[in-house]
């Protein structure tokens, strides 16, 4: 077994990419500029790679984080030495803790899925090998922080507290409305707004540029139907929104277009606004059941986060979620 570093990361891209492993384009890795990549090589074949980061990363506490992402490995024995390499690599540079599997931050693809459910793989979902978390935990990683996703497949079961959120949001001059496809540019604008402040106390945030969180979702913007995007405001200004799209990956498998992703759910952090989230969901739900759909899926959900309490209450978990870390050598 032989470990490269690639300065270029890239050369990436060059390297065929098993079957299972997240595809990765020229594009996406000058996008996602990692400082280093590796790549573990056995008998002239790929056979692990990551990327690390250490500059630009979430915050942890007093810890000085360091990042690996662009993983993939065709087993243990592959990965335990890659992963060690990328741990050194990150101790030589003051970082204090390795977190993984993450490409950068937490607006790129991260989390490993530990308990995979019988519900195939839906749009945005982050996928893998069932065998990858125990390559972390081989290399000497243990659990960070824990995710879910949520099926609601009982659209007509409405909120009971909806009307009376209503009445109040509406006293305090909030108003909801769709998306305007028109303008796409112009609502991801305000719908940044939002997200940037909305998140900032969010575990492992890291602020986003305005042109970066508009590509990301331009990415989606055949995939969009007005009706599924909800903008709340306040004396036309953007307070919270509810971002979802439909499941293209039901569509692609040959099945019938009946999932709905529930992607995004953000709300300015101002006691007045209390309630609005559940009221978005429950407006999502009625939506995409007057277009014909008959399921929502709340995705990727932080387990400490309020939404999970929310996404419970209608739905049941299909889906978890795993990131790991690992305490380096100081």
């Amino acid at each position: 077994m032989r470990i490269v570093q690639l300065d270029d990361a890239e050369a990436l891209a060059s390297y065929d990419t098993p079957d299972g492993w997240p595809r990765l384009s020229r594009e996406e890795l000058a996008r996602q500029a990692p400082q280093r990549s590796l790549v573990a090589v056995h008998d002239g074949a790929l056979a692990a790679r990551c990327s690390l980061w250490w500059t630009d990363v979430p915050a942890l506490d007093d810890e000085r984080l360091g990042v690996i992402g662009h993983y993939g490995a065709v087993d243990s024995t592959a990965a335990v030495p890659l992963l060690d390499a990328a741990c050194g690599l990150l101790a030589e540079q003051g970082c204090t803790r390795a977190v993984g599997p993450m490409d950068g931050n937490t607006w790129q693809r991260y989390r490993l899925v530990v308990e995979r459910g019988t519900e195939p793989p839906f749009l945005l979902e982050p996928d893998n090998p069932p065998e990858w978390p125990a390559h972390f935990a081989d290399a000497g990683f243990s659990p960070l922080a824990h995710y879910l996703s949520a099926l609601n497949d009982d659209l007509g079961r409405r909120d009971p507290r909806a009307a009376a959120v209503a009445d109040r949001l509406a006293e305090t001059g909030v108003t909801v409305r769709t998306l305007d496809p028109a303008r796409f540019d112009e609502e991801l604008a305000r719908i940044h707004r939002v997200a940037v402040t909305s998140f900032q106390k969010a575990f492992l945030y890291t602020p986003l540029s305005e042109t970066a969180f508009a590509a990301q979702y331009r990415a989606i913007q055949k995939l969009v139907r007005p009706e599924l995007v909800l903008l709340a405001e306040r004396e036309g200004d953007p307070v919270g929104f509810a971002f979802s799209v439909p499941d293209a990956l039901e569509v692609a498998r040959g099945a019938p277009s009946r999932t709905v992703i529930f992607k995004t759910l953000a709300i300015l952090p101002d006691r007045a606004y209390s309630g609005l989230g559940s009221f978005l969901a429950d407006r999502t739900h009625e939506s995409a059941r007057e277009l014909g759909y008959t399921r929502v899926i709340h995705a990727l959900i932080h387990e400490s986060n309020h939404s999970r309490a929310m996404s419970q209450r209608t739905g049941r978990t299909i889906r978890r979620y795993t990131l790991f870390s690992r305490a380096l050598a100081r």
